[in-house]
């Protein structure tokens, strides 16, 4: 039997706010977690004396100390990602710049439905005088601060301009932190005078409450339509997508797909779901997707979508999926989601939903035929895979491929490799053997320059002991390398890969192809003309690492880089390898793409790269389809 608290306490309302934080648990599946594990912070006149002192406080909130306030937020997002979205960090920043420094971070978690709580500091709510130390006036509308940037990218907002406003909105926010269909982002924008303001609160706003996660269970003629339309099919595909994995439904999926025998081809998001030795799982679809799951996507009649969102990338901008009377089934906890593609809807959770469609499929099986094919064409795919990572020379400077290739033969189960843009993401979604459900953590649906270091870090807290990998190019250090110092200072065992080939390669590649001759990709000196076509810049990323904190490991052979890795994933402090890559041919070497995406070309130009850009871009454009 529960009692109920009477009476009141006398706090600020920082303090009611982390105290309350501090009480609130999740639960599904009879796990539970702390729903918000940790505040991290950057301190300045619009929060120390609010949040701030409140942390002090309170001695049941860990707090994490930042460099830069996205960063914190990417942290957040790495961790919220590892616990499968049971559990949250929280973000404080100072009004200003520190609060506009979330905005992006914001966009990556709610593009991507991870729970971050933004906890901004905000102008006087009483104006006492006006304009205050950073202050952005709008000559139009008195009320607006600059975490109005915020709304956009939040999935619930709220401004606390009285203390007992606190109280309903703690509660809002805690509803979508916690919802599978609609977290995301939630920002409580936190005047700074109203931060110190005492107030007496109920003491019920402070008792512990378990927000239980939803497992929502299909309609039942929703549920018959989809069973129905895959057991007719001649050529069904699985479309796997990060829905789930958020939902835990890895072991459901490999069951229905092992019973039917539907190959499973997975997005960025979505990749590990199966383990790469699946019979059933066919690899990455898409863009940066292999040549047996973009067969299988071009000749599928019933596609069952589990948990994307049909990005251009998994659609390879409309072209793919080329079947004439080809039908969708969508399985997403979103209703939004679910609709996309003309799809038949089965609005549930992923896990639920795909137990009862094996209920109703059992024993329906696909033609052997067909899974003759595509295993064939998986161990086609596997030995391209094989030759394109093999590493035949010992002493000689690695391809981006080979790395992976190396790291490849030193990894297991519980071993993380995280990445999110740059020329990695396509090689390690086309090459990258997955073994478990975790170790796949690819950022690519905002595909944010700089969220490895800082994501590595928050999955580091919510997986200890895990080998936990940052890899990134050279451009992607360069936006975001402070967090290594948190690693440091945290004495987390980071390993970060910092790959050199000078400059932004994917994009690179990409102005080549579209006629824009790799302008302004390239980090070189300038020649005599002034282009950038000099010698590399001489910097060294590695030694900008070992000042950080980190020690730094320089292989520069595939001999050396195997021993680096091989230390690195042993160490117990945060350890760099920084290797130059061989990119005389190109960054990744084979295999190409094997989808195409749109990136619109200029449709009349004076130089000849640009004109027969054109004319390859009308050539694929017209493969673009429709699916109503």
């Amino acid at each position: 039997m529960s009692v109920r608290l009477t009476g009141s306490v006398r706090l600020t309302v920082a303090q009611a706010l982390v105290r309350f934080l501090a009480a609130q648990h999740t639960e599904r599946d009879g796990e539970r977690h702390r729903l918000i594990a940790a505040t991290w912070g950057v301190f300045g006149h619009g929060n120390v004396a609010g949040i701030g002192q409140a942390l002090v406080e309170e001695e049941h909130m860990p707090f994490h100390q930042g460099r830069n306030e996205q960063s914190m937020v990417h942290a957040a997002v790495g961790h919220a990602r590892q616990t499968g979205r049971l559990s949250a960090h929280a973000v404080t920043t100072s009004i200003g710049p520190g609060a506009t420094n979330l905005v992006t971070g914001a966009a990556l978690a709610t593009v991507n439905h991870l729970p971050v709580l933004l906890l901004p500091g905000d102008t006087f709510a009483t104006r006492p005088a006006d304009p205050v130390l950073q202050q952005l006036q709008v000559p139009s509308a008195g009320d607006v601060s600059v975490n109005d940037c915020l709304r956009p990218v939040s999935r619930y907002f709220d401004r606390i301009v009285r203390p007992e406003a606190l109280i309903p909105a703690a509660l809002e926010a805690m509803r979508v932190l916690t919802d599978p269909a609609a977290t995301g982002a939630v920002t409580l924008a936190l005047p700074q005078d109203v931060q110190a303001e005492a107030y007496d609160w109920p003491a019920e706003f402070f008792a512990g409450r378990t927000w239980r996660i939803r497992r929502p269970s299909p309609d039942e003629a929703e549920l018959d339509a989809a069973a129905a339309a895959l057991a007719g099919a001649a050529r069904p595909l699985i479309v796997a997508g990060g829905g789930a994995k958020h939902s835990r439904a890895e072991e459901a999926l490999a069951e229905l797909a092992a019973s039917t025998g539907i190959p499973v081809a997975s997005t960025q998001a979505g990749k590990g779901t199966l383990p790469h030795d699946h019979p059933q799982d066919v690899g990455a679809v898409g863009h940066t997707g292999t040549a047996v799951a973009n067969h299988l996507a071009r000749t599928a009649d019933v596609v069952l979508g589990v948990g994307t969102r049909w990005t251009d990338f998994t659609t390879a901008s409309g072209t793919l999926f080329g079947h004439p009377s080809v039908r969708f089934v969508n399985l997403n906890v979103a209703a939004f989601d679910a609709h996309k593609q003309a799809a038949l809807p089965l609005v549930a959770d992923a896990r639920e939903g795909l137990e009862q469609l094996h209920a109703l499929l059992d024993p329906h099986h696909v033609a052997a035929h067909y899974v003759h094919e595509y295993t064939e064409e998986k161990l086609r795919w596997e030995a391209r895979v094989t030759a394109a990572c093999a590493a035949p020379d010992e002493t000689a400077r690695p391809t981006q491929a080979q790395v992976l290739g190396v790291l490849d033969t030193l990894v297991d189960p519980t071993d993380i490799l995280i990445n999110a843009a740059g020329s990695l993401p396509g090689d390690l979604h086309r090459l990258w053997r997955t073994r478990s459900r975790d170790q796949y953590h690819v950022e690519y649906g905002y595909s944010c320059m700089g969220y490895e270091i800082p994501a590595a870090i928050g999955v580091l807290l919510a997986a200890p002991g895990r080998p936990v990998w940052a890899l990134v190019g050279d451009g992607t250090y360069l936006m975001n390398p402070t967090e290594i110092v948190t690693a440091v200072q945290e004495r987390l065992p980071l390993k970060l890969v910092i790959l050199q080939n000078h400059g932004y390669a994917s994009i690179g590649g990409l102005s080549e192809a579209v006629g824009a001759e790799r302008y302004g990709t390239d980090y070189r000196l300038r020649d005599a003309s002034g282009a950038f076509t000099g010698p590399p810049l001489p910097v060294d990323l590695g030694a900008n690492a070992a000042s950080l904190g980190m020690r730094v490991l320089r292989p520069r052979t595939i001999r050396d880089l195997r021993e680096a890795l091989a230390d690195a994933r042993s160490a117990t402090d945060p350890t760099c390898v920084y290797v130059e890559t061989e990119t005389a041919d190109s960054v990744s070497g084979p295999p190409p793409a094997q989808a195409w995406w749109d990136v619109p070309v200029a449709e009349i130009s004076t130089r000849p790269s640009a004109v027969k850009a054109r004319e390859e871009y009308d050539r694929h454009v017209t493969a673009r389809r429709r699916h109503l």
